[in-house]
């Protein structure tokens, strides 16, 4: 069953495409990281647009959940007992906000560090430095998860990733 449309597809992956390579830019003094931390930042510009506009499983709506819903869903998988969601489930889908806002942040503590009017503080470096290392933390328990899900679901959700498609949903399934 197609459950991620192409466009949120297409911008999770060059976002990874941009992050990946701008952390490994990170020390360098060339324009190859400041350009990937605006291409990231436009990324993050669209999925917000996206996530607003976007088709069913895109919409931010439909998977951010409040905190009890999350809570009681995080005990479910404490359990071994959590339902499959077809779309983000509560925990996956604040990863995804949280991953967006870092990176978002990262973004702009980069560009304000080398303005004219911020240039060279130090607070906006180690702002920018901490950032960059919360950014390793969660994309590790972003992959942490996305592993946990797909041993416990028993389904593949790299491939749902690059195809879209999921297994139809069960009768327990959250859809």
């Amino acid at each position: 069953m197609k459950v991620w449309d192409r466009p949120v597809r297409l911008l999770h992956w060059v976002l990874v495409l941009t992050v990946v390579p701008a952390w490994v830019t990170g020390g360098r003094t060339d324009s190859v990281h400041e350009w990937l931390g605006y291409a990231a930042a436009a990324v993050v510009a669209a999925r917000l647009v996206w996530g607003v506009l976007g088709s069913r499983y895109a919409r931010f709506r439909q998977f951010v959940r409040g905190p009890a819903w999350t809570l009681r869903y995080a005990s479910a998988v404490a359990a071994h007992r959590a339902p499959r969601y077809l779309g983000h489930n509560p925990l996956g889908g604040w990863m995804a906000v949280t991953l967006l806002a870092c990176v978002g942040c990262l973004s702009l503590s980069g560009f304000l560090y080398i303005s004219d009017w911020l240039w060279g503080y130090a607070w906006l470096y180690w702002t920018h430095f901490v950032l960059g290392w919360l950014l390793v933390a969660l994309v590790a328990l972003h992959l942490a998860g996305v592993a946990f899900s797909s041993w416990q679901h028993r389904e593949n959700l790299v491939r749902a990733m690059v195809t879209g498609k999921k297994a139809a949903p069960g009768e327990a399934d959250v859809v």
